[in-house]
């Protein structure tokens, strides 16, 4: 018996596309099994400016600036000398009142006597006071004047180390941005070729279907060779039906 023949159509790409898509799977199997070497793109992180390192150097003495002797590098190194001047210019007009004393008890009849005596212990106790008084008052001077230096210098270090600090934090941040920057380009570097590739497949994928006409094959699957007994039956029962109307086999 005979087979029928059996006809197959299939639809291949269109020759305009098939290019297009091989060297597309070409490019991209390569990529399906690399590994991606992180480390180009590592974040990295700005190391502290020399100016940041300054201010934290000097904010560490400020502490002498703050405590209990602090002003006591700032006393003037002619404070005792102003005070001993005061003090002998002190004494000698003490000394010159006191012979006023003298002077007047031998003027009035009483030199040497009980009333003298309690007058110049008199002069004596307040001229002693009067000289504690005026010795507390330069060292209070000094010392007041040393405090304000001390704050004074305390506040300007303070003030550069807040302007150190600034300076030093902007460009901490200018180098952590450029760090920033080549972080970014080393790791589209690395991505480059499937960031190419994803853009030339959504470009494929996004082509309508039948934008490119596409090619209809078709072909018939080919008969069996036909057998020599098939032949042979063939043509005896031709030659038989050909007796048979000639009236040769009765």
């Amino acid at each position: 018996m005979a087979i029928a023949p059996t006809s197959v159509t299939q639809q291949l790409t269109s020759p305009i596309l098939e290019g297009s898509l091989t060297a597309f799977l070409k490019s991209l199997d390569p990529l399906m099994g690399q590994q991606i070497n992180t480390s180009s793109y590592a974040p990295k992180i700005a190391a502290e400016s020399a100016l940041q390192q300054q201010a934290r150097t000097s904010a560490g003495g400020l502490g002498s600036l703050v405590g209990p002797n602090a002003y006591q590098a700032y006393m003037s190194p002619y404070q005792q000398e102003v005070m001993d001047t005061t003090m002998s210019e002190y004494d000698r007009q003490a000394a010159i009142q006191r012979q006023g004393i003298g002077q007047q008890a031998i003027q009035s009849g009483a030199f040497g006597g009980g009333r003298e005596g309690v007058q110049l212990a008199e002069y004596d106790t307040g001229t002693a006071a009067k000289r504690a008084m005026s010795m507390a008052n330069l060292l209070n001077q000094g010392y007041n004047q040393a405090q304000a230096q001390a704050a004074s210098q305390l506040q300007a270090q303070q003030g550069l180390g807040t302007y150190q600090t600034q300076l030093g934090q902007a460009g901490q941040a200018q180098q952590q941005a450029i760090l920033d920057a080549s972080t970014v380009a080393a790791k589209e570097s690395t991505f480059e070729p499937f960031t190419r590739l994803g853009l030339v497949g959504q470009q494929l994928a996004q082509i309508q279907p039948g934008a490119f006409p596409s090619q209809s094959v078709g072909y018939q699957q080919p008969q069996a060779p036909v057998s020599p007994l098939s032949t042979a039956l063939g043509v005896g029962t031709g030659i038989a039906s050909i007796g048979n109307k000639l009236g040769l086999f009765g």
